[in-house]
């Protein structure tokens, strides 16, 4: 197998993931998509030094993994192909604010690696959160859940297409490079040679994304997305909604470990 159908086969776990039947993918669609945009919400909102405060919100990607019966390698593995971004990001703090901030162990830290570790915290419980919300409902699910809350049609069915013809796009790209190796004898190519085999990819994928619009339009498609289950809101998901966004706001609220902190040592 080729590294491109290797991303293209991880990509698609996620989707055979969410078609198992667990007590997360119960959950209707809706609530889960609620719940994680205020849980983006709240992660987002804390001051650019928190780091501590922040550790408490973790229980929600942890609650949907457990829920959603989600191993944790292959989450690991796309957190860690994406952290260059977020390591980009806020590569230059430390240089930028050498500030003493705090002091552990006699040792002061700058607020420019506090704000560093607390922009990675906050990567990888959000980017956490919303790949576990794929793995937990599906993409197809996902994008018919946004739609009925009044998100825009034409966007919804672009975040689909994005999606399914990544899948396109990487079928060919893997022919391509399958042709390439088996004619090729293994020798490097040239950067002229990479730009003429871009510009086939390119024309390949139009043309098969041709092909396939060709094929909706003729079944009858006319830009509603439709799925084969209705959504069904229950008592337990008003109940997944209240009891997530009420933590949240108090996460928010009051800085839980540093109110436990001073609860142990007063008892002590």
């Amino acid at each position: 197998m080729s590294h491109i159908d290797a991303a293209l086969a991880d990509l698609r776990s996620l989707d055979q993931l969410a078609a198992r039947d667990t007590p997360l993918a119960r959950i209707d669609a809706r609530a889960k998509v609620v719940v994680t945009l205020a849980f983006i919400v709240a992660v987002v909102s804390f001051d650019r030094y928190a780091v501590a405060a922040l550790l408490p919100l973790a229980v929600y990607p942890l609650a949907l993994a457990i829920l959603g019966e989600v191993p944790a390698a292959p989450i690991l593995r796309k957190l860690l192909i994406a952290a260059p971004f977020a390591v980009m990001v806020g590569l230059f703090n430390p240089l930028l604010d050498r500030a003493p901030l705090l002091a552990l162990g006699g040792v002061e830290i700058a607020g420019g690696w506090v704000s560093f570790a607390s922009i990675l915290l906050r990567f990888a419980l959000t980017v956490s959160a919303a790949l576990l919300l794929v793995a937990g409902t599906g993409m197809h699910a996902l994008c018919a859940a946004l739609g009925r809350p009044g998100v825009p049609r034409v966007f919804v069915a672009q975040l689909l297409f994005l999606y399914r013809y990544a899948f396109v796009l990487g079928g060919e790209a893997a022919r391509m490079a399958t042709a390439r190796r088996l004619r090729g004898g293994g020798r490097p190519l040239s950067l002229a040679v990479y730009a003429t085999l871009l510009g086939h990819l390119l024309l390949r994928a139009f043309d098969r994304a041709q092909r396939i619009h060709w094929a909706m339009l003729a079944r009858g498609f006319d830009g509603e997305l439709r799925t084969l289950h209705r959504l069904h809101w229950r008592r337990a998901d008003t109940l997944f909604v209240a009891g997530w966004c009420a933590f949240f706001a108090l996460a928010r609220a009051v800085d839980l470990p540093l109110a436990l902190g001073r609860l142990l040592t007063g008892l002590g």
